[in-house]
C-alpha cells in the first residue's frame, strides 16, 4: 500500500533516532528529462521524503524563486499529467533502477486537480506511486471533495499549520489529518525569510500537545545549520527554495541546464542531509 510509505519511513527514522530530510523541487524544472534525473538522485543524496511541486501559474504561497521554477516547468511543457508520469518513471527507475520505498508527496494548488477531475486524478496518482498530497489553498472547511476521496484512495492528505494557527483553530486543522503535519515556520511566502530555531522549538512543543502525527517543519530553512536546528526538535526538516535557487543558478540564459547542475543540487542535498543526521547526535539523542 503506497500510503504506508510515509508511516513506514517515519517509523524507521524514529528507530534510528533521527529526523528526516524532505526535499522540494518543482516537477519539470528546468525540463522534464533533467527533472527526472534530479528526482531520481535525491534519495541517494540523502533525502528521506520527496516533495514534488505541481507547477501552477498562480502559486499564492510561493516566493519568487519557486514561482519562477513553476513558470520554467510550464514553458517546458510540464502538466499535471506529466507530473504524475514523472512520479511513475521515478518508481520504475532510470535504466531499471526504480525506487519503491521513498515516500512521494505532491504539493500544490487545487485548480489543476479540479480541472483534471478528482476521481481520475486520485486514481492516476495512486497508480503512479504518490503517497500524499499537500494542497495549499484548500482550508479544512472547503476540502471535503478532495480530502475524503484521497483518504479512501489510500493517499495521505497532509494539513498545514502556521504560527498564526491558534489553539482554538488547531483541532479543526488537525481533524482527520494523516501522514504528517506540515508546520509552516514563517508568516509569509516561501524563500523570503529564515525560521528562528527558538520559535520553531516552541511551536513544535505546542503542536505535540494536539497530535501524535509526525511533525515536519518547512518554509525558511535554507542551510545545513538551519536544517540541523529544526531536526533537533521536529521529525523532519523541509527544504525547497534553497534547492530551487541552486538549480536556477546553474541555468544558462535560455533556462537550459548547464553541465554540473545535477551534481550542484544533489551536493546541497547531501550537505543538508548531513546536518539533519548530525542534529540528535549533537543534542544527545532523539527528542521523542
Amino acid at each position: 500500500m503506497t500510503a504506508t510509505r510515509i508511516a513506514s519511513r517515519f517509523a524507521a527514522l524514529k528507530e534510528a533516532g533521527r529526523a528526516g530530510l524532505v526535499t522540494y523541487l518543482v516537477a519539470g524544472d528546468p525540463d522534464p528529462a533533467t527533472s527526472l534525473k534530479l528526482i531520481a538522485g535525491l534519495p541517494r543524496a540523502g533525502a528521506d521524503f520527496l516533495e514534488i511541486g505541481m507547477p501552477f501559474s498562480d502559486p499564492m504561497a510561493d516566493g519568487p524563486a519557486i514561482q519562477a521554477a513553476a513558470l520554467r516547468a510550464l514553458k517546458a511543457g510540464m502538466t499535471l499529467r506529466g507530473t504524475l508520469d514523472l512520479v511513475r518513471r521515478f518508481r520504475a527507475g532510470i535504466n531499471g533502477e526504480g525506487d519503491a520505498t521513498t515516500p512521494v508527496v505532491l504539493m500544490g494548488y487545487y485548480n489543476p486537480i479540479y480541472r483534471y477531475g478528482v476521481p481520475a486524478f486520485l486514481a492516476d496518482a495512486k497508480a503512479a506511486g504518490v503517497d500524499g498530497l499537500i494542497v495549499v489553498d484548500l482550508p479544512p472547511e472547503e476540502d471535503d471533495e478532495l480530502f475524503n476521496p484521497a483518504l479512501q484512495s489510500g493517499i495521505d492528505f497532509i494539513r498545514l499549520t502556521a504560527p498564526t494557527t491558534d489553539d482554538a483553530r488547531l483541532p479543526v486543522v488537525l481533524d482527520r489529518a494523516s501522514g504528517f503535519v506540515y508546520y509552516v515556520a514563517i508568516t509569509g511566502i516561501t524563500g523570503t525569510k529564515s525560521a528562528a530555531a527558538a520559535d520553531v522549538a516552541v511551536a513544535v512543543e505546542r503542536l505535540r500537545r494536539h497530535t501524535t502525527l509526525p511533525l515536519a517543519v518547512g518554509f525558511g530553512i535554507k542551510t545545513p545549520d538551519q536544517a540541523e536546528a529544526v531536526a533537533r526538535v521536529a521529525d523532519a526538516a523541509v527544504v525547497g527554495t534553497a534547492l530551487v535557487q541552486r538549480l536556477a543558478a546553474n541555468l544558462d540564459g535560455a533556462n537550459r541546464a548547464k553541465p554540473g547542475l545535477i551534481d550542484a543540487v544533489l551536493g546541497d542535498v547531501a550537505a543538508l542531509a548531513a546536518g539533519v543526521r548530525a542534529a540528535r547526535r549533537s543534542a544527545g539523542g532523539a527528542s521523542r
